[in-house]
């Protein structure tokens, strides 16, 4: 039986009921990644975050630990590299003593179009967005069945939903990761674990707030304008914070979900025009 879920004294956080559980977050450092791990820190989940970059993820453990006074392993990670995701995975079981979450997550591919890109360009975007995601779940399955169920958060794009003319190879990985993810959760269900994904539509992150600086001196116009035209696609008028998206990601990990899975939900401002 689930437990009742409630707010905090403060009125801020909803009250997941994940303290005691163990999170792997992949590839949060900084944006949407972090914004899960922060949410899921406040929570009371103990972590296990990872990135590429030693001191950035090491910056950001002690950040957690400060704020919030929860247990947070750091770990450098390189997604696309198969002995990397075992290691950190074997470093979470040895310090946690299990997995109950999974957070699956890593950097888009370049953008371009479909002559654009060679072999090796097809198979370094498949290591980095589809593979990173079969091997990720492989890697966590054996805890999370022997711990009774977990559940599993895969960051993709809107793109599964709507094509990105340039983001072919995006399209095509993370597409795959959608599919892989409605296979398994049926697969899975009867050992009680779930696997969602979750769509970001414009979130007020480093990496949009570099591409609208670029388009901007591609254009000639000001970061301003080019926001506002973003703005003018997306019906609530306004980017997304890593906060608001945090929150969809620990609701979909946490037993307040506890009856959603193989599903892709959208935090997007409503900018997705299709109603699948």
């Amino acid at each position: 039986m689930h437990s009742k879920l409630t707010f905090n004294s403060k009125g801020k956080n909803m009250d997941l009921k994940l303290k005691g559980k163990v999170a792997m977050v992949a590839a949060s450092s900084k944006g949407l990644g972090y914004g899960i791990a922060e949410v899921l820190a406040q929570e009371g989940a103990s972590l296990s975050i990872g990135s590429r970059t030693e001191k950035e993820i090491e910056t950001v453990a002690e950040k957690l630990r400060r704020e919030t006074g929860i247990s947070v392993l750091a770990n450098v990670l390189d997604s696309s590299n198969p002995q990397s995701i075992q290691k950190w995975t074997d470093a979470t079981i040895k310090e946690f003593k299990g997995i109950d979450k999974l957070v699956i997550n890593a950097g888009g591919p370049p953008a371009g179009k479909f002559e654009d890109f060679s072999d090796e360009d097809w198979q370094e975007a498949f290591e980095l967005n589809l593979f990173s995601a079969i091997r990720m779940i492989r890697a966590t399955l054996p805890s999370m069945r022997k711990r009774g169920g977990g559940s599993v958060l895969t960051v993709t794009s809107m793109s599964v939903k709507e094509p990105i003319d340039v983001l072919i190879l995006s399209n095509v990985m993370r597409s795959g990761v959608t599919s892989l993810v409605k296979s398994l959760s049926a697969q899975l269900a009867s050992d009680n674990i779930r696997l969602n994904n979750l769509m970001p539509g414009r979130i007020n992150t480093d990496r949009i707030r570099s591409l609208d600086s670029m388009n901007s001196e591609k254009m000639g116009v000001s970061i301003e304008q080019i926001q506002e035209a973003s703005y003018n696609n997306i019906p609530m008028g306004r980017y997304g914070t890593i906060e608001e998206f945090g929150r969809c990601g620990a609701f979909l990990l946490s037993d307040a979900a506890s009856y959603i899975t193989g599903s892709s939900l959208a935090v997007d401002g409503g900018a997705l025009k299709t109603v699948w």
